[in-house]
Order: C-alpha cells, then sequence, then structure tokens
C-alpha cells in the first residue's frame, strides 16, 4: 500500500500534510501484515467523566484500593520521555490522562505506542494514580492501538474563525471542541426532558406523516417530490398540525409529537429548511391553558437543564419563569412605536401610510390584519426580550385559530417571544368546519393569485371536522430555537449538528 500513497492523494491535499498522511499509511501497512488490524473485541467499562467525578479528590489511598479501570478513546496529546510516557486519553465524556511505562507494557508495546499518532483510538487498562503534580491519571499495563487515523488533527483548528469549516466538518469540530459536545449533550437532554413533560401531563405520543399529497398546518413554501409508485407529487411536510387534529377527532384528547419539518426557505443565523418541532393538542382547553403549560415546560427546562430559570443569552439576563406577560398585538405595535396611535391601527389609509414608513410595501391582497401584522414583526418582534405572549392576532393571518367571540376580526392565538425571537406559536382551535372551509378557501384563492406560502384546500381536514372537532387548544414550539437559547448560541446552525449549506464550489 505504501508505494500507492501517491496515487491515493487527496486533490486537497498538499506538503506536509500529505507527508504525514503518506507516514500514516505506512503504519497502517505495517499494522495490517500483523493480522490484527482494527481490532472489535476491546470493551472500555469505565469512561472519562465519571471517572474524574467519582475519583476527583480521592487520595492516593483510595486510589490504590479502587478496581482497576478499562477505558478506550482518541488519542489526544502524548509526551514520550524514554521509559516513561504521559498520553491524553478522549472518549465522549471528558479526557484522563493516561501514564505508559515501558516495564510496565513491555519493549514490544511500548515500541508501538511511540509510534502512535495524535488522532488514533487507543484502549488501555491500569490502576488509577495521581502524578506528581496531582492529575488524575491511569497506570497502564494494557495498551492497543483500535484505529489507525491516516488524517492528522489540526493544530490549532479553525472553530474561532472558520465557522463554516466546522458545520461541514462536524466530527472534527466534536472532537477538537468540547463545548460543541456540551451543545448536543444538552439537547439530548432536553429532548428527554420534554417528552418527561408531556408524558406527565397525560399525552400521548404519536408520530404522523412525513410525507403528505396536501401540504398544511402552516404558511411556508413546501418541498415538492414526486411519488413513482403512484405517479403524484408529494410534499415534505410543513407543519403536523391538520393530522394532528383528525387524531383529536378520533378521541385521542392529548397528543404530542417531536417532528422534523421542512419549508423550502433561506438559510439564516435563524432559519434552516429543516427544522425539529415540538407540536401539542389538547382537547377541552384554550389557548390561556396552552399558555400556561408552554410556561411551565420553559421554566422547567431551564431549571432541570442549567440549574435555575434566570439565564444569560448573549450577555443579557433573561428570567425564564413564569407567569409571563401578555401583550394584545396591536397595544404592543402602539408600545413600542412613540409615533403610532391607537386609532392609526383601524384607519386603513394611515395604516399604509406607516407601513411605507417602516419600508413595507403594502400588497393589494392585504386587510387591515395582514398590515397590522407586517407592521408588528418589522418594528416590535426583534425588542421583545423578556419572555412575552403576543395575542390577539388578527383572522386574516390566522386561517387556522377560533375567532374572539367579542372581536371575530381578532383570534384567540399567541406567539411567544424570548430573546426578540419567536419560540412558539399556539391558538384555540378552529372547529367550526364551515368557517374553515371558508378560510381554508380564502388561502387557495391567495395561492392562486401567487402567495406561494398560502394553505391549500385540504377537502379531507374539513370532512373530518365536520364529524366533530371538540373544543381544542395547539401549539408549536421551535425546539432548535430553544436550544439556542438554553445553550446560549446565536445562530441555529450551532445547534444542528448538520445544518444545511450551500454545496461546496468544484476545484
Amino acid at each position: 500500500m505504501s508505494s500507492d500513497n501517491a496515487n491515493n492523494q487527496d486533490p486537497a491535499e498538499s506538503g506536509d500534510e500529505h507527508r504525514l498522511i503518506a507516514a500514516r499509511r505506512d503504519k497502517l501497512t505495517a499494522w495490517r501484515e500483523t493480522g490484527g488490524a482494527f481490532p472489535n473485541d476491546f470493551r472500555p467499562a469505565n469512561q472519562a467523566g465519571p471517572l474524574a467525578e467519582a475519583f476527583g479528590e480521592a487520595d492516593d489511598e483510595a486510589l490504590e484500593a479502587a478496581e482497576p479501570v478499562t477505558v478506550a478513546g482518541r488519542l489526544m496529546a502524548k509526551r514520550v520521555m524514554g521509559k516513561a510516557s504521559f498520553a491524553q486519553l478522549q472518549d465522549g465524556s471528558g479526557r484522563i490522562q493516561l501514564f505508559v511505562q515501558r516495564d510496565a507494557i513491555g519493549e514490544e508495546a511500548y515500541r508501538a505506542f511511540k509510534a502512535m499518532d495524535v488522532g488514533d483510538i487507543l484502549g488501555a487498562s491500569g490502576q488509577l494514580m495521581r502524578t506528581r503534580t496531582g492529575e488524575l491519571s491511569i497506570r497502564v499495563d494494557e495498551l492497543r492501538l483500535l484505529t489507525k487515523s491516516l488524517r492528522p488533527l489540526p493544530e490549532k483548528w479553525h472553530g474561532l474563525s472558520d465557522t463554516e469549516a466546522r458545520y461541514r466538518q462536524r466530527y472534527l469540530d466534536l472532537i477538537m471542541h468540547p463545548e460543541s459536545r456540551a451543545v448536543f449533550t444538552l439537547r439530548s437532554r432536553l429532548m428527554r426532558q420534554v417528552r418527561r413533560y408531556f408524558d406527565d401531563a397525560g399525552f400521548a405520543e404519536v408520530e404522523t406523516p412525513m410525507l403528505q399529497a396536501i401540504p398544511g398546518g402552516a404558511a411556508a413554501r413546501p418541498f415538492v417530490t414526486h411519488y413513482n409508485a403512484l405517479d403524484h407529487d408529494f410534499y415534505l411536510r410543513i407543519a403536523p398540525e391538520l393530522f394532528l387534529k383528525r387524531l383529536v377527532v378520533g378521541g385521542m384528547d392529548r397528543v404530542y409529537e417531536l417532528n422534523r419539518n421542512f419549508r423550502n426557505e433561506g438559510v439564516s443565523t435563524r432559519h434552516n429548511p429543516e427544522f425539529t418541532m415540538l407540536e401539542f393538542y389538547q382537547a377541552y382547553a384554550d389557548h390561556e391553558d396552552l399558555m400556561r403549560l408552554i410556561e411551565g415546560l420553559i421554566e422547567r427546562l431551564a431549571v432541570e437543564l442549567l440549574g435555575g430559570a434566570q439565564i444569560e443569552y448573549q450577555g443579557e439576563a433573561i428570567n425564564l419563569a413564569g407567569p409571563y406577560r401578555r401583550l394584545p398585538l396591536a397595544e404592543a405595535i402602539v408600545e413600542f412605536n412613540p409615533d403610532i396611535q391607537r386609532a392609526d391601527l383601524d384607519d386603513d389609509g394611515r395604516l399604509d401610510h406607516l407601513c411605507r414608513d417602516h419600508g413595507i410595501t403594502p400588497e393589494s391582497g392585504w386587510g387591515r390584519g395582514k398590515r397590522q401584522t407586517e407592521l408588528f414583526e418589522k418594528t416590535v418582534e426583534h425588542r421583545l426580550h423578556e419572555p412575552t405572549f403576543i395575542t390577539d392576532y388578527p383572522a386574516e393571518v390566522s386561517p387556522l385559530a377560533r375567532r374572539r367571540d367579542d372581536a371575530p376580526e381578532l383570534t384567540e392565538r399567541f406567539e411567544l417571544f424570548i430573546g426578540g425571537r419567536e419560540v412558539a406559536n399556539g391558538f384555540s382551535e378552529l372547529n367550526d368546519p364551515e368557517d374553515q372551509a371558508e378560510r381554508l378557501r380564502a388561502q387557495a384563492g391567495a395561492k392562486d393569485a401567487g402567495d406561494d406560502e398560502a394553505m391549500y384546500y385540504d377537502a379531507d381536514y374539513v370532512e373530518a371536522l365536520e364529524y366533530g372537532l371538540p373544543p381544542t387548544a395547539g401549539a408549536g414550539i421551535g425546539i432548535d430555537r430553544l436550544v439556542m437559547f438554553l445553550a446560549d448560541r446565536a445562530a441555529i446552525r450551532d445547534v444542528l449538528l448538520f445544518p444545511q449549506l450551500r454545496p461546496r464550489q468544484s476545484t
């Protein structure tokens, strides 16, 4: 194999890097010749993190009395000093130091250790000890090479200056940056806590189709695919809402789904076309019930994951303890825009003028509610730092929400904002099938007129409502954005293991 190194060169390799890779391939060739390359019979019984937690403060006597340990992980550093050497081993829980002596493991094994490279994956067994400097270590009595790393790890990974490289090669980011691994560990714990919270509240976790003949449940442009067996176009779901409400019609009074949604929109620090949502529906409840449920969930997540409801996000202190402020949309516009009076929002001419003043060009099909919502999104959203429920959204922009009995131009809908970003959207559900059919027809008309984000008319969903949807409330929470807040990350890509990126330009 070594004679073929030049032919195996990656186009991206050159100079020193290629020479290092060639040298590692030579070592792999020699290892293969022993007949023992890439073994799969080593089983670690311990991990670095739990060992540090259990024995970090133990004295020498306690360490000598402890059972021998067995660990496996990636060699991150080594310092060879004649007959004794030190190495840093990293596994999924952290790092631990290895103290490797020639007399303890034998001449041949020690020679093999000296030939190992940073990045190789090793297995080690031995007795816990503490070095003269006080560092918890393993006095190794067995050391084995388990996987040969052919590419050198970056000496100084470009994580701070080359963030796109971290996203494209997430595996290197996770190897080199403990803080990145911590984000995704937190995300995993968050998902477990979400499930526990809703399971304890009597909800059933369900799964609904990701391929849909008619996309619905949100105002968004879908991805289109073709189902060959049926010779029909299908859509990746933009939301599971209409299927979840069908389940409530069927008698499943409390349901939730942690789901992947897909929206054919731009990529930014806040948006990824593939994202994770929590959606849940509760019969015999209204939007007020769900606001309380969401407050309890977010406060519990902060306490369980971070130790308290007071968090810091991007240098700003935010209190996630409920109850959160409730603020009607129209009042929010007035509160955050001193130049706008409440009466201005009910005057179509004045409202058009205000929109244009703020860089919004009203389109011909926009009604008063749409203009108000656009004005809110442009001038208020980014200023809602403390957790705030914005309520009373116009019916015009809420085609699936129940109208207010005392003000039918408004709906029993809310959106939750934290740190200037939308985190949740929910409402008392529209369960009047005739009203729903009328609103969906209006959405279909808007789509025919060129609005790519307007909803389709879903006749089957309307038929389901005609069998009777009990009074119900439902909401969706953006899991990715919630992780951003709790992990203190500014960009959604930092909390997605494999975010969507533009294809690499070929050279």
